[in-house]
């Protein structure tokens, strides 16, 4: 057995039936051995989208998600999206292939000193140093990915270890057992005593805690403890325009139980003005350094402070909860301020207004049954992300990244094959991975993106308009490019629409086709409902 054996059959035991990848020199041998290992390795057009559709394959399928790129620049590459994972708390698996380690110091063939780079954007960077240690290391990244707050890792395989002679231990797949913290039974009684004294408490968890990515459990929380529970994951924070006025209710609250979300700028810090300068805050946490970080800021605000896993402290907190209406005034009015969104007359307008291009999208998922939705982009992804529901949501997370979205479309078709995908992005998204397209139709994988254009980066034009004046819009213009014509010609279905009326048509014949499919809607640059970003 070669070392690229032990990678590839030990992911395989570990679960992974599908990696992402850019091929190169260095790790061509662990294609070949995905052969025999069983594993669908999916071959992309850019290193970045390789990430991109782990980390949403990662978020849907609630495992690891794997990426495969060669050394050098390849590695370089990939290196973005791994912060996008990093904040978006996503389990990623980075694989590089590396110069040989008999050669490191004389200059080898894309020689890099690899962790160094990608240390500060994972959870943890190794690079094994001996053929009998590629076990052991695999396991161990795979494990601290999947624990605590989950995060990307990154394993650079040099190529002579990789064709070395190697061994896999028999008991390898014991090794893959990710740790938990779990939560004292007095904390909870204390977390528990201090929700039943409040008025207006609020529950908030981080993104690796959304509906989309444990389900229900939210709800039942919600339920549990009488309180409502808000789920944070927008680069825009408290004037995420999918939480409507939360920060009027968060402003409002009396106490703060925030779970597996650190005190930064999505929740105004938990300081005035954005919290009550009385509020009481509650942490849940699996790293000490976000509590201990928050004692700093919070002072004598932090209340209590657990160190234990998210999902740990939600699973406890349901079952010791008693239920119960006394705050049902109270859930309702964060509901209703939640769900409120301005009222906009778009009927007329030419181009289309982007909330109504939006209700059009909105009202397709809906009658797509289990639809998923994308949000991609600056500010038509964030009109997107106001006022497009289903049932499942995938965003760029708080990193504030845009350009995956097409990618982890892909991904979520793959994992997800029955599901609807629909990718809303703008046209200064849609340039990024654009050649993505053909990787979709080279496999089979019929998505749905719809690109709203407006020929502008509209989100920056946004912040130039309130920043240095309207008359300073400076070098944030695009061409009105028929991106439906590109995609056609990777392969795909493409439409170009600027009326209300053939909206609707046109995506369900993007649907109807079977193909890959990219529906470009001419819109009017206005901003997002929550105003400029930041």
């Amino acid at each position: 057995m070669r070392g690229a054996d032990v990678i590839a059959r030990g992911l395989a035991a570990a679960g992974v039936e599908v990696i992402f990848s850019l091929s190169g020199n260095q790790i061509m041998v662990i294609y070949d051995a995905c052969i025999d290992a069983g594993i669908r390795v999916i071959h992309v057009r850019h290193e970045a989208a390789a990430v991109y559709m782990a980390e949403a394959y990662a978020q849907l399928t609630d495992g690891i998600g794997v990426a495969l790129v060669t050394a050098g620049p390849g590695l370089a590459s990939a290196m973005g999206p791994m912060f996008t994972s990093m904040m978006s708390e996503s389990p990623v698996l980075l694989l590089s292939g590396d110069s040989p380690i008999a050669q490191d110091g004389a200059g080898a063939f894309q020689e890099l000193d690899q962790t160094a780079i990608s240390a500060p954007l994972t959870k943890a960077s190794k690079r094994p140093l001996t053929a009998d240690s590629l076990g052991n290391d695999l396991a161990e990244v795979i494990n601290l990915a999947c624990s605590g707050r989950p995060g990307p890792v990154h394993l650079a395989l040099p190529v002579d270890l990789l064709m070395a002679t190697a061994e896999l231990d028999n008991d390898f797949v014991n090794k893959i057992n990710k740790t938990e913290q779990l939560i004292s039974n007095n904390t909870i009684n204390e977390i528990i005593a201090a929700l039943n004294t409040a008025e207006r408490p609020l529950i908030a968890v981080g993104p690796a805690l959304t509906a989309s990515r444990i389900g229900g459990a939210l709800s039942a929380l919600a339920d549990a403890v009488d309180a409502p529970v808000i789920a944070l994951e927008s680069p825009r924070g408290l004037r995420d325009p999918a939480l409507g006025q939360f920060a009027k209710v968060l402003a409002e609250a009396d106490v703060v139980v925030s779970i597996q979300k650190p005190a930064d700028f999505m929740l105004g810090f938990l300081t005035p003005p954005a919290v009550d300068a009385g509020c009481a805050v509650i942490m849940i946490d699996p790293d000490p350094a976000v509590l201990a970080a928050a004692k700093d800021k919070l002072a004598g605000r932090l209340q209590l402070a657990a160190v234990a896993d998210g999902r740990a402290g939600i699973t406890a907190l349901t079952a010791a909860g008693r239920g119960g209406h006394r705050r049902q005034s109270w859930r309702a009015d964060v509901a209703a301020a939640i769900a409120a969104r301005v009222a906009v007359d778009g009927s007329d307008w030419m181009p289309m207004h982007p909330a109504t291009a939006c209700a059009v999208i909105d009202d397709f998922s809906k009658q797509s049954g289990d639809c998923i939705h994308i949000g991609d982009g600056g500010e038509f992804g964030q009109w997107a992300q106001a006022l497009v529901s289903a049932p499942t949501r995938i965003i760029n997370g708080p990193s504030g990244s845009i350009g995956g979205g097409l990618c982890y479309a892909i991904a979520a078709k793959l994992a997800r094959p029955e599901a609807t995908v629909v990718v809303t992005m703008g046209d200064g998204s849609a340039g990024f991975h654009l050649s993505e397209f053909e990787t979709a139709h080279r496999y089979g994988i019929a998505i749905i993106a719809v690109v709203g254009h407006d020929a502008k980066w509209n989100a920056e034009v946004q912040l130039q308009i309130r920043d240095f004046g309207p008359n300073r819009v400076f070098e944030t213009e695009l061409n009105m490019t028929r991106y439906d014509l590109a995609a056609g010609a990777l392969g795909g279905h493409g439409a170009h629409v600027r009326e209300v009326a053939a909206f609707d048509a046109a995506l369900n014949a993007a649907k109807a086709s079977g193909l890959p499919a990219l529906v470009a809607v001419e819109i009017e640059g206005l901003p997002a409902p929550s105003g400029p970003s930041h």
